[in-house]
């Protein structure tokens, strides 16, 4: 049994002080130090934060090799950059790059405190076993926990991303899980759709709504709808379903995904980056959608989005009141009732009975901090600065001293290789 000691506790729901935790692969007892009668290994937290592993709700694990990628790049919409850059990585990606993207992308999040990931994952050299790849990567050989699924396009054999999605979510464990992936509707034609829907049972999907007003307009365009009806139509919104984005819903299609008890991801970094606007978190709030935070596989750095959506929606919703910390915590609360829904674990609270995926870092608050303020300290102090010192999922160390316990030396270097290939047949193509 370990314990960690002298800890502050934050766990998005209460702050403790001077406290104790005692945990094997779940968290058996917490308490204050003068109730700490020991354990086999103490590990002592003076001056840190303990905290639960973070959550990124909707990421692209790919996207790493695109890190320093040269491709001509001149978008004038949406689709251009789909098509002048994602589109070519992705189908360059084999089964190496899967798995080399895997790692380094998961070494990557155990730095940052991401402790789970929702993937949605794309390879055009190797769709059948991709999935089983990304799961070796991040969950075998990491430790990270991962929910997973293939993005099925007309871009791709559709046959074969239906199999890939259904085979793998076949197997559940308390590491993994599969959904059932989908593009976005923009690509996605009305067969392809109607052979998803006579496949997919319950299985919840996975898919990028209205992150542009280029999918938007392809839907009412081709079929006289927007593209939640489209999606509800077709019998897809499956509960638990994620809709990624959702930048430019109407207040009718807010109240479908109520209904149909699906989730929104917001991804407020990317969204700007693209230029394509932000989602409107007051009407989806109204609307009593439960909304999920994602970065949409910009980087590892979930707290980057953490304080974007605050400065960003705030600044959406032109009112510096109407997105609160609360509402932040809401959205990062949601997740961890995502994953541990999926993955059917009790995840997200530094609690007995909880799954012990703890972060440990340096935080020694400049002002007095307590119950009532502590989500301020978090908002502009922790995660302002956000650089964990040590990482555990399910009670194993995976980041020890700001160091990963995997040789990432050579794990990048092999990266570096597969990159370079992939590279390679980009620009040949």
């Amino acid at each position: 049994m370990k314990a960690l000691i002298n800890a502050n506790i934050y766990d998005f729901v209460s702050f403790r002080e001077n406290c104790y935790i005692l945990f094997d692969s779940e968290i058996r007892e917490t308490g204050n130090m003068k109730d700490f009668k020991g354990a086999d290994e103490v590990i002592d937290c003076r001056g840190c934060i303990v905290m639960p592993g973070l959550i990124n709700c909707h990421t692209h694990i790919y996207s790493i090799f695109s890190r320093g990628m040269s491709v001509p790049f001149n978008p004038k919409n949406f689709r251009d950059i789909l098509e002048q850059l994602w589109w070519k990585l992705d189908r360059q990606l084999d089964k190496e790059a899967v798995y080399y993207s895997g790692l380094v992308y998961g070494i990557d999040c155990i730095k940052n405190g991401v402790t789970s990931l929702i993937d949605h994952h794309a390879s055009g050299l190797c769709i059948k076993g991709s999935l089983e790849e990304l799961k070796k990567a991040i969950c075998d050989e990491l430790g990270i926990r991962g929910i997973f699924c293939f993005e099925t396009s007309d871009r791709f054999n559709v046959d074969e991303c239906i199999e890939e999605n259904m085979e793998f979510a076949r197997r559940r464990t308390e590491y993994h899980a599969g959904l059932f992936g989908l593009h976005a509707s923009m690509s996605l034609s009305d067969e392809s759709l109607k052979k998803i829907s006579s496949k997919i049972e319950s299985l919840p999907v996975h898919i990028h709504v209205a992150e542009s007003m280029d999918d938007v307009d392809d839907c009412i365009e081709k079929y006289n709808k927007r593209i939640v009806n489209r999606l509800e139509d077709f019998g897809l919104l499956n509960k638990n379903s994620i809709l990624s984005h959702c930048v430019h819903l109407t207040e009718d299609e807010a109240r479908v995904i109520k209904n149909r008890e699906c989730f929104v991801a917001l991804n407020p970094t990317s969204n700007m980056n693209n230029a394509v606007g932000l989602g409107d978190y007051d009407m989806l709030r109204r609307n009593g959608v439960k909304c999920l935070i994602g970065n949409d596989g910009l980087g590892a750095n979930l707290t980057r989005d953490y304080l974007n959506i605050v400065f960003a929606m705030r600044n959406r919703l032109k009112s510096p009141i109407k997105f609160s910390l609360d509402d932040l915590i809401q959205i990062i609360r949601n997740g961890y009732e995502y994953v541990g829904k999926i993955l059917n674990i009790k995840i997200g609270r530094i609690k007995k009975g909880y799954k012990a995926d703890i972060v440990a870092l340096p935080y020694i608050p400049p002002t007095p901090m307590d119950g009532n303020n502590a989500s301020g300290h978090m908002f502009f102090g922790v995660f302002d600065n956000f650089r964990p010192k040590d990482v555990w999922i399910s009670g194993k160390q995976l980041l020890r001293n700001y160091k990963p316990i995997f040789n990432e030396e050579s794990i990048f270097s092999k990266a570096k290789e597969e990159s370079l290939k992939v590279w390679g047949r980009v620009n040949k193509n």
